[in-house]
């Protein structure tokens, strides 16, 4: 995180932080993707597979989803990454209000889809 930790950023990024353990007490919080201009890394909250990373910028933070595109968002949250086939974001901005109920609701959906069983596909027999 290139935020400090008074920063705006820095306090959304912990309380999302929050708000995802709370939805699934089983994610873990990593920090991946070091680099020279990102030295701190992105954090990344995983169960089963990543759940979303939370990236800081100037002036919003970042809050991708990896699997974004196959989850329902009835509350319209994502507002980024559109058009991909695969990953969503939910770009949060100084100020912004955060619906707690519906990112959670969105948190436990990728849960369910990265921990859903992939069906096994059988072999011929030969």
């Amino acid at each position: 995180m290139n935020a400090k930790a008074s920063d705006w950023r820095a306090k959304i990024l912990m309380r999302i932080g929050k708000l995802i353990a709370k939805a699934d007490p089983q994610a873990v919080r990593v920090v991946k993707w070091r680099k020279p201009s990102r030295p701190a890394g992105v954090p990344v909250w995983e169960h089963d597979g990543i759940i979303c990373t939370g990236e800081t910028y100037k002036d919003y933070v970042k809050l991708t989803f990896a699997k974004g595109a196959s989850l329902k968002d009835p509350a319209k949250l994502f507002n980024a990454s559109l058009e991909g086939n695969a990953r969503r974001a939910i770009d949060i901005r100084e100020g912004d209000k955060i619906d707690e109920k519906a990112l959670a609701a969105l948190i436990k959906a990728a849960v369910i889809l990265n921990t859903a069983k992939k069906p096994r596909t059988r072999q011929p027999r030969r």
